[in-house]
């Protein structure tokens, strides 16, 4: 499994419940241009719309050697899931406050392009201050006892 992009600013902003792995339907040149790491995860999301489950503000640069030049680059993309995962995640964002945020996107072993997705719920600005702050206590921990002798 190679690891395309990490949408570092969803752990810091939600609090993940539960993660899924979905399958996405791209254009060729999409494909092309995410090989070439040219994809961006920050403030994307996903949706339901006619009983389907669509990624939102995704953003894929256009590919460099494409023949067509139509700026695409944050068009609604399928997300490719079973009935039963479709269902469970529409009673989940259904819930007060839940959200369907992309976490990775990756190569599996087949070769085809899966994106991860999590539920979660948006942070307070207190909570990731308390969670920041606790990180911060535990890295300066750690570097003083890595120091005593």
């Amino acid at each position: 499994m190679k690891i395309i992009n990490k949408n570092k600013k969803a752990f810091h902003d939600y609090e993940i419940k539960e993660t899924i792995e979905a399958g996405i339907v791209l254009t060729g040149d999409e494909v092309k241009s995410i090989r070439q790491n040219n994809i961006s995860l920050v403030d994307s999301y996903a949706t339901m719309h006619n009983g389907e489950i669509n990624l939102l503000n995704c953003h894929i640069a256009p590919y460099s050697h494409a023949y067509t030049k139509e700026d695409k680059s944050r068009r609604s993309r399928k997300l490719l899931l079973h009935k039963k995962e479709i269902n469970k995640l529409i009673g989940e964002i259904s819930k007060k406050g839940m959200t369907i945020i992309p976490l990775s996107i990756y190569f599996n072993q087949k070769g085809l392009i899966k994106i991860e997705l999590g539920i979660g719920k948006h942070k307070k600005a207190a909570s990731q201050k308390r969670e920041l702050r606790e990180k911060d206590i535990l890295r300066h921990e750690a570097r003083e006892s890595k120091y005593k002798i």
